[in-house]
């Protein structure tokens, strides 16, 4: 073992938070005689790192443990969402007017009063649909998708209103 390993055991053992429950035990135990030799501290130095290593697992802050979270009672306040978009439901609605494709650019009316506007995404219907129920699904990271038919492809689209 040369010296650089030995060393790169020293900073695992800095590093490291999940050590510090266990009882300290001496680089002289850890190592065989040849791996210390490598290295070319002298007695003292060794002990000097001994004793820094010892005290840096005293100081090391104790492992915190997790606990479940309480439920929310009143007035408390609820954590923003991981990933926004993703906690939302769909929206289920109808569309006011007739429906014979959509491209990026046009703008849904729906009859909860909401308008939405396709961003990307082109589509002509075989037949055009007269207020068709449709879906809007939350995608990730704030991304919504306008669905007609769950066999056609889905608009990526934005509320504007």
């Amino acid at each position: 073992m040369r010296r650089w390993q030995v060393l790169g055991c020293v900073g695992m053992l800095l590093a490291a938070p999940a050590w510090a429950q266990a009882p300290y035990v001496a680089l002289e135990q850890r190592l065989d005689p040849q791996a210390l030799a490598d290295v070319g501290l002298t007695p003292a130095q060794l002990q000097a790192l001994n004793r820094l290593l010892r005290q840096a697992q005293a100081d090391a802050p104790a492992p915190v443990a997790v606990a479940a979270a309480p439920a929310a009672g009143p007035g408390v306040p609820t954590p923003a969402p991981m990933f926004p978009g993703l906690d939302d439901g769909p929206i289920n609605a109808k569309v006011t007017g007739q429906v014979d494709g959509w491209a990026p650019g046009t703008v849904f009316t729906l009859d909860n009063g909401q308008q939405w506007q396709v961003l990307k995404g082109e589509m002509k219907l075989k037949t055009a649909r007269s207020n068709p129920g449709i879906v809007v699904v939350p995608g990730i990271a704030g991304r919504w998708f306008l669905q007609v038919d769950e066999d056609l492809p889905k608009a990526r689209v934005f509320r504007i209103r």
